[in-house]
């Protein structure tokens, strides 16, 4: 049962630490649809990593952008493009796939985004085909992959450039996988 959107203006919150959304956002997640939401999830992605983290210097893009099969997802609050997660096939015949990129903007993390664009990343592969899927996490958000059900997949290690926590999750059936979509895509409230 979805309860009733009630507006929330970050900025007259009071400030908290961790991870908890803000009631009553409304948080839809779906593939980048067009060539706009496309430059969207590009745009997100330049503004964490390259201006706000830099752990790139002038573009985060890389090899994998250039892949038709890479699956690129949009987080929206409240109607606005607030978040971006990009996957793809490390190994289709193992159905390993590889989670990155996740990028949620500064005015929006504590809105509930970064979760529900984490849960579309995972239904998405298995919808794909996939069972496992890997990412590399900045150290500071190994935790909140920890509550989302994700397990350490070894030791820390340098992934550009900065030490992350290798990290893995069992994806769920394709039909659950379908289902999860279909929740975010419609939109849920926080």
């Amino acid at each position: 049962m979805r309860s009733e959107t009630h507006l929330v203006d970050a900025r007259l919150a009071p400030a908290r630490i961790g991870t908890e959304p803000l009631v009553g956002a409304r948080v839809v997640c779906r593939p980048a649809a067009s060539a706009e939401e496309r430059a969207q999830h590009f745009a997100i992605r330049h503004k964490v990593f390259v201006e706000e983290q830099s752990v790139f210097t002038g573009s985060d893009r890389d090899s994998h952008d250039e892949e038709e099969s890479v699956v690129r997802l949009l987080g929206f609050c409240d109607g606005v493009v607030a978040g971006s997660v990009r996957l793809f096939d490390l190994d289709p015949v193992a159905g390993v796939w590889q989670g990155d990129r996740l990028a949620v903007l500064p005015a929006y993390r504590l809105r509930g985004v970064g979760a529900p664009l984490v849960q579309c990343a995972v239904a998405a592969a298995a919808v794909h085909g996939g069972r496992l899927m890997k990412a590399h996490i900045q150290l500071g958000n190994v935790s909140f992959f920890e509550r989302l059900g994700w397990t350490r997949g070894g030791e820390p290690e340098l992934y550009a450039g900065l030490v992350h926590q290798p990290m893995n999750i069992a994806l769920p059936t394709t039909s659950e996988g379908a289902g999860v979509l279909d929740r975010f895509a419609a939109g849920v409230s926080v």
